[in-house]
């Protein structure tokens, strides 16, 4: 049985019933199943509207009972696993993923290709290192202190993977350190995340570049870097936009990173510290978009602050106010950044917080809350909460020093979600060494076929499948609808 997440049936509960169940305890089975603290007619309401698992039907698919009676706080949290027992349970879980590769092995020869990459390093992204390394590609890792799960970079090391990290590097260490990959590694394919490893090579390692057969980029912000690249005649490699691909946007952004930026939250501040909130969403991208909708489930008063009149009006649409940063700021209880754009919080935005505002980044890159701007500022790696005393402004609580919260301080995004957006990128490794020498430099997009390819490996492994068409409606562009009349 596929676990549910409680935060995308809350929503749908909640606006059905105009209930909120903001406060209300989520209990999790051994197998997955779950249930929530509100009575048991509310319970069967939900089960018949299908936003709940029924107990007869999730016993018929497991073969167990599902045990809905043990609270959160006594699961067993994954980050108490060794690295070797949580890569094996993300990979158990990561089906779209190896059924993928075993396909694409049958006619991409990946033996001997030199991979780098630079993505957070979690179980997940680890699973895709195997992989590939499996496959017989020579694969290595780069991953900043910030965004590293320090079991899983022991682990690969045992198993022959090399990783270019240490969590008390200095910033000029961590240049060094990833320089010092990409010069053992001499990648032909760079998996990269925010353009950052790519660009790196691009300028300082120049010598590499014509082993370079290509890039696979994994964000929005890595995109933008990467057009910037290409519109200032700079972008001298294919590079394929993996961030555009619907399975990893549309699933990856909006439920991965929504959901888990909330939950991760809800542990530091407390499980109901959105009910009642004022919340101000930066950004309504899928990121934003995914996050908001959630909040609201969960009690949050949601302001949208976006600067693209037409999305503005869309989460306008979508039942959302929409105001000027400026407007906004002042009035939230939590302000969130979801652009990926630098700088998008200023300072004189923070001067405008109410005390004891909290301030947070999902998704995220570098200084996308100006915190370069304030003097003395120094990050604590993986510090989860801090008062922070802004200058000529009041003390506000800052989130993971900053950065993106669900990577540094939260458990990344579900396996399940990952395994899609991954699945995507050795997609786009596979179209890279499918087309070696014909693709021409500047951004590109992976076929739509592809994603339908992953989506019906993702329902098979579900016990689903998509429809099929019927004979005759193929579209015939001179049939209209006065020859269809004149045959009646």
């Amino acid at each position: 049985m596929e676990p549910f997440r409680f935060s995308a049936w809350a929503e749908a509960y909640s606006q059905k019933t105009n209930r909120s169940l903001a406060g209300t305890r989520l209990y999790i089975g051994h197998d997955g199943g779950a249930s929530c603290g509100i009575d048991q007619a509310d319970l069967a309401q939900a089960q018949d509207w299908g936003m709940v698992p029924s107990r007869d039907s999730a016993e018929m698919q497991t073969g167990h009972a599902i045990d809905a009676t043990m609270p959160l706080g006594d699961v067993v949290d994954a980050r108490e696993l060794t690295g070797a027992e949580a890569m094996r349970f993300a990979q158990e879980h990561m089906l779209v993923l190896d059924a993928l590769m075993r396909q694409m092995r049958k006619d991409v020869d990946f033996t001997g290709i030199r991979i780098a990459v630079c993505l957070i390093l979690e179980p997940k992204t680890a699973v895709l290192l195997r992989q590939l390394k499996a496959a017989g590609a020579i694969v290595g890792a780069y991953c900043g202190s910030e965004a590293n799960d320090e079991r899983v970079a022991a682990q690969l090391r045992t198993e022959g993977i090399p990783v270019a990290y240490d969590p008390d590097w200095t910033p000029a260490q961590a240049h060094q350190g990833a320089l010092d990959l990409l010069d053992e590694i001499q990648p032909n394919i760079i998996i990269d995340d925010g353009a950052s490893f790519a660009r790196l090579a691009a300028m300082e390692r120049p010598e590499l570049m014509g082993h370079i057969i290509g890039v696979a980029e994994e964000t929005t912000s890595g995109i933008r870097a990467f057009q910037a690249m290409q519109d200032a005649g700079a972008l001298t490699f294919p590079v394929i936009a993996v961030n555009d691909s619907m399975l990893k946007t549309g699933f990856d952004n909006a439920h991965g990173t929504g959901e888990t930026c909330i939950t991760t939250l809800q542990r530091i501040l407390g499980s109901d510290c959105f009910a009642g909130s004022n919340v101000s969403v930066v950004g309504y991208g899928p990121v934003g978009r995914g996050f908001a909708h959630r909040v609201r489930a969960l009690g949050a008063n949601v302001t949208i602050c976006d600067t693209d009149p037409v999305v503005a009006l869309q989460a306008v649409f979508d039942g959302f106010r929409a105001y000027d940063i400026d407007q906004a700021i002042g009035e939230s209880d939590i302000v969130v950044s979801a652009t990926g754009v630098r700088h998008t919080i200023t300072l004189q935005h923070m001067r405008r917080m109410k005390p004891d505002a909290v301030l947070s980044v999902i998704g995220g890159i570098a200084n996308e809350i100006a915190l370069d701007q304030i003097d003395g500022f120094h990050a604590e790696n993986k510090r989860e909460l801090r008062d922070l005393a802004v200058p000529d402004g009041p003390v506000i609580r800052l989130i993971s020093e900053g950065d993106g919260v669900n990577y540094t301080v939260g458990g990344g995004n579900p396996i399940e979600i990952m395994d899609l957006s991954f699945a995507v990128q050795a997609s786009a490794v596979a179209h890279l060494l499918r087309h070696r020498g014909t693709l021409q430099p500047g951004l590109q997009r992976l076929g739509r076929d592809i994603d339908r390819h992953i989506a019906d490996i993702a329902l098979r492994t579900r016990g689903y499948r998509a429809s099929h068409a019927v004979a005759d409606n193929g579209y015939d562009w001179t049939l209209t609808r006065f020859a269809e009349n004149e045959k009646e």
